[in-house]
């Protein structure tokens, strides 16, 4: 079936006699006669790579390797055949494109073509060898025969013993040249003469031309030349699709692909430019296309109407949008994400006018999101619908089948009850959402007017669907523990200020918009008899374990001024708690004993940003103040203290390093920006001015890199 290319043998023996040598095909001719023994048309040996949890391919046969390019390396995790092959030691069974879109959508977005495939480990007991996969045409039946299924054990079995004995007699086996089909007769059965043969095919109106499995034309009668506007000599040699310009699209070399794979007769049409159709016919074998070149009189006669503007339905897309789409579900986030890119990237790419992405939760499904339908109430009557309901959403979900329906009256006769909830729609395709092995949704696809669904498309859907469904679980885990950040930080944070008849307080937080959005950003304002104590810090870090520290920093300060401690006192407590819990983490901190009847305020520091003061005159004073080092480095650290002045009408500005800190800004100008800006607004109420400062350009962008904690304090007048 197939034979050795560019390879250049050594003349020893074949394998099954004496001990391989080093050089000896070992892999290629176990590879030919296991396709031979299963009349396969493809497949690949892949080789564990030492020391690496990776599958690397190293020889394929029947058909080019750019048809298995991802996968030339994959990881032992990924969800590939021959990589779950050698994590379960079992033979893994793909009966079809459909069976193939649901389990491996990584795969059926790339070759979404009728083939079936059977992925293998190469194990002897006690180790891993690699794996073999080998594909039939979609023709094959459903099951794998038993004998097809001994052969191939039997062949892995034989394969890996004899991989295990070129390990213990310290022999590399090493990648082979790929295999190919052998050319192709230079006779008609025998028959004919070459000159002959080629002169019937001469005289023949319509063209003629053959391809090796690479795409390049080996063979070219004169009407095919005529038909495509090329001369011959411009054709052989070159790949039908670069030779001739109008045919330089993605879909033509994708029916080639089809073709090959599958084994099945495809077809397509296309435009010669200015306004010519032809048909192409592409008949497969194993080794090579025949394509038959017409002119598609029925379509050109079409055409040559006025084109309905109206009507801008796209084609099915192509294998190169497909990866683009994919590329842009994994930058998807939230559900929210998932639900905008399939609206803006798949439903157009599939012409669907509509879509709803439904979840499920306690039994009930939920509506995740929707666009293109005009009044919402059409899709939210559908959220909390038991499970148990009779309606097509359900049914895909519960069953992992996607579903087709290509006209309203096909719908309502299997769904009678949607006579009465009409959504406007005439063809709808219910995508199962499976990921891990569990469903998590159904995206339905609705389109204006009545579709056919064709096979490949329904591949391509249902690929499409495994895509989005991945997309979805992360974007649901995501959700999940965004809302779990935020109510920690929520429950970590003060949810108000005191109210202090001599002090006036704001507070601002921002989390950070990269990470979990939880930061170990704090403050707190702690009110005592005649006096108070306000502190803002910063825990290194931007995870659960920064904010977890942060509430135990908090939880500490406030404990030690409720028993009187002073501020330098405050912070080497803090200082040694931080070191005694035994964390990697520092921290910044910055804490204020205010005396609102001495008009003062005492400071101490621990490797904060120097917090700002604006006088009543509106003069701003940066307090660089004398302090310590930052939380949790040394136990014998000190903080020294110094008194301010803040006598009624003054604002203290605390706040951490997240409000001046952005890159390519020198801190120094961040911070003479900050009081400037405290200088002019200074004068509003202290919420207003706190939103104005937070608001600012740097700290409000979409992508803030770290938290930010903002306190301002205000002296009033004694009553």
């Amino acid at each position: 079936m197939v034979g050795v290319s560019d390879w250049q043998g050594s003349g020893q023996a074949p394998a099954g006699g004496p001990p391989a040598q080093v050089g000896r095909p070992l892999l290629s001719l176990t590879l030919a006669a296991m396709m031979d023994d299963v009349h396969a048309h493809s497949g690949a040996v892949y080789l564990l790579a030492p020391r690496e949890p990776v599958l690397e391919m190293a020889v394929m046969a029947g058909l080019p390797r750019a048809f298995a390019a991802p996968w030339e390396r994959v990881g032992l995790s990924a969800p590939i055949p021959v990589a779950e092959a050698v994590r379960e030691r079992r033979l893994i069974w793909v009966s079809g494109e459909e069976q193939m879109a649901g389990r491996y959508p990584r795969i059926a977005v790339v070759l979404p073509y009728p083939f079936a495939l059977a992925a293998l480990p190469v194990t002897t007991e006690n180790r891993a060898y690699g794996a073999v996969f080998v594909t039939w045409p979609g023709s094959h039946p459903p099951e794998l025969s038993d004998r097809e299924r001994d052969h191939l054990t039997a062949a892995c079995d034989r394969l890996a013993l004899r991989l295990e004995r070129a390990a213990k007699e310290h022999r590399p086996v090493h990648p082979e040249p790929d295999l190919l089909a052998p050319a192709a007769a230079t006779t008609v059965a025998g028959t004919l003469s070459t000159v002959e043969a080629a002169r019937m095919v001469a005289r023949l109106p319509y063209g003629l031309c053959a391809l090796d499995l690479h795409g390049r034309i080996s063979y070219a009668n004169t009407a095919t030349a005529e038909l495509l506007g090329v001369p011959a000599s411009g054709l052989l040699g070159t790949q039908l699709w670069a030779a001739v310009p109008w045919l330089n699209d993605p879909v033509y070399e994708d029916r080639y692909r089809a073709a090959l794979l599958s084994q099945q007769v495809t077809s397509f049409v296309a435009l010669r430019p200015p306004g010519d159709w032809l048909s192409f016919r592409l008949y497969p074998s194993t080794n090579g296309l025949s394509v038959r070149i017409s002119r598609a009189r029925a379509v050109t006669e079409m055409t040559r109407a006025e084109p309905q503007r109206g009507d801008s339905t796209p084609r099915l897309v192509t294998i190169s949008h497909l990866l683009s789409l994919a590329s842009a579900l994994t930058e998807a986030a939230g559900v929210q994400d998932v639900v905008q890119l399939v609206a803006d990237e798949i439903a157009p790419a599939v012409g669907s006018q509509a879509l709803v992405l439904l979840g499920t939760r306690a039994g009930r499904l939920h509506v995740l999101g929707h666009r293109g339908y005009p009044e919402a109430h059409v899709v939210e009557r559908f959220d909390g619908m038991p499970l148990s309901a009779q309606t097509p959403g359900t049914h895909a979900l519960n069953s992992g089948v996607p579903a087709f329906f290509d006209s309203r009256q096909q719908l309502e006769r299997i769904y009678p009850s949607r006579k009465t909830t009409p959504d406007g729609m005439a063809a709808w395709a219910y995508l199962p959402l499976i990921a891990s092995g569990r469903p998590v949704g159904t995206c339905v696809l609705a389109y204006a007017q009545p579709h056919t669904f064709p096979a490949d498309e329904r591949a391509v859907l249902t690929s499409l669907g495994g895509l989005i469904a991945q997309a979805l679980e992360r974007a649901l885990l995501y959700d999940a523990k965004l809302q779990l950040a935020h109510g920690l930080q929520a429950a970590l944070l003060p949810h108000s200020l005191p109210s202090l008849p001599s002090i006036e307080a704001a507070a601002r937080y921002l989390p950070a918009t990269q990470g979990m959005d939880i930061g170990g950003d704090f403050y707190d304002l702690v009110a005592s008899p005649g006096r108070a104590a306000a502190v803002i810090g910063d825990v290194q870090g931007h995870n659960v374990t920064a904010a977890g520290l942060m509430g135990q920093i908090r939880t500490a300060v406030r404990a030690y001024t409720t028993v009187g401690q002073p501020p330098e006192e405050v912070m080497r407590s803090t200082n040694r708690l931080l070191i005694d819990l035994g964390t990697d983490l520092f921290a910044s901190c910055l804490y204020l004993r205010l005396d609102p009847a001495r008009e003062v305020a005492v400071m101490a520091r621990a490797g904060h940003p120097p917090p700002l003061l604006r006088r009543p005159d509106g003069k701003v004073r940066v307090l660089d103040l004398a302090g310590g080092p930052l939380l949790g480095i040394d136990a014998s650290a000190t903080y020294p203290t110094t008194e301010v002045p803040l006598t009624p009408g003054s604002v203290l500005a605390l706040y951490t390093d997240g409000l001046i800190e952005s890159p390519g800004v020198d801190i120094e100008d961040a911070l003479s920006d900050l009081g400037r800006r405290l200088a002019e607004s200074g004068d509003q109420p202290l919420d207003a001015l706190a939103d104005s400062l937070v608001q600012h350009g740097r700290t409000s962008a979409q992508e803030r890199p770290d938290d930010v904690a903002l306190l301002l304090l205000r002296a009033r007048p004694p009553d």
